[in-house]
């Protein structure tokens, strides 16, 4: 199996980065691609009814409010998908010291702009007025999504410039230029998604790009739909850009640059410095 990845030039983040933060040893393939990471989580619901400018979700953050602030990140499901889509990322994440809200829209045939507003509804949230709010640093947000979820990721950080990264999975869009992005930006594409093909989506999405930090990865194998189930490798990738990025860790660089994280990549391109 290949991943080919591609990177922008540079890893400097477009707006000033908070102070590094390092949790726990030193990342190794093995322990990004784990199901579980070393902090105990606790989840609960977010009713609809509690919430204003999203739908609701499910809230994951690490048990220890000692060990923060935590990064946030706002996680959008695709077309006609709601939360559970994307569950099984939430203590993949959380778990490794992030504060993770799994978003449901308000409606779920929304398209990628109203979905973004969503996103960053659900930060502001999270970082107000949410239950773990004394752990959710609010200058360390970034935002995730599946499909048109993706596309709601591009468009969040092109509307909000101070988010630490952005990571579209598939991403659908009907825009084609996010150039205006200045925000670290993983792009995931699968080489057999047939609803949103690489060539018309994801691949073009990256092109247009021009932010300082940026990178592409095209998952064989996947159909549109990889990213909702467990998949160590999109996995991997995804924590190691969120460590990166909204931490500032730099011993992550090595696993996304140069070799990246494993045996299974064919090939790749990459203008980053060296670990």
């Amino acid at each position: 199996m290949a991943v080919v990845v591609g990177l922008g030039a540079g890893l400097t983040a477009a707006v000033p980065a908070p102070p590094a933060v390092e949790r726990g040893p030193a990342p190794t393939p093995a322990s990004v691609t784990a199901a579980v990471g070393p902090h105990a989580v606790i989840t609960a619901a977010v009713r609809r009814a509690d919430v204003a400018g999203f739908g609701g979700g499910t809230l994951l953050a690490p048990a220890d409010a000692a060990g923060g602030p935590y990064g946030v990140v706002a996680v959008a499901p695709g077309f006609r998908e709601g939360a559970a889509t994307l569950a099984w990322l939430g203590p993949r994440l959380a778990s490794r010291g992030f504060v993770v809200l799994l978003v449901d829209t308000l409606d779920p045939d929304e398209f990628p702009t109203a979905r973004a507003a969503e996103l960053l509804a659900a930060i502001d949230w999270v970082v107000a007025d949410s239950p773990v709010r004394d752990r959710a640093d609010p200058a360390r947000a970034a935002v995730l999504g599946h499909s048109m979820g993706g596309g709601a990721a591009l468009e969040a950080a092109l509307a909000r410039p101070g988010l630490r990264a952005a990571i579209p999975m598939a991403p659908w869009d009907p825009a084609a230029d996010f150039a205006g992005v200045r925000v670290p930006t993983l792009v995931l594409a699968a080489e057999d998604d047939t609803i949103a093909p690489p060539a018309e989506h994801a691949e073009r999405f990256y092109a247009s790009l021009t932010a300082p930090a940026r990178a592409y990865a095209l998952l064989p194998g996947r159909d549109h739909d990889f990213s909702n189930a467990p998949d160590d490798v999109t996995a991997g990738l995804v924590l190691s850009w969120l460590a990166r990025f909204v931490d500032g860790d730099t011993r992550y660089t090595r696993l996304l640059c140069r070799g990246t994280l494993s045996a299974a990549v064919a090939s790749q391109q990459d203008t980053c410095p060296a670990p």
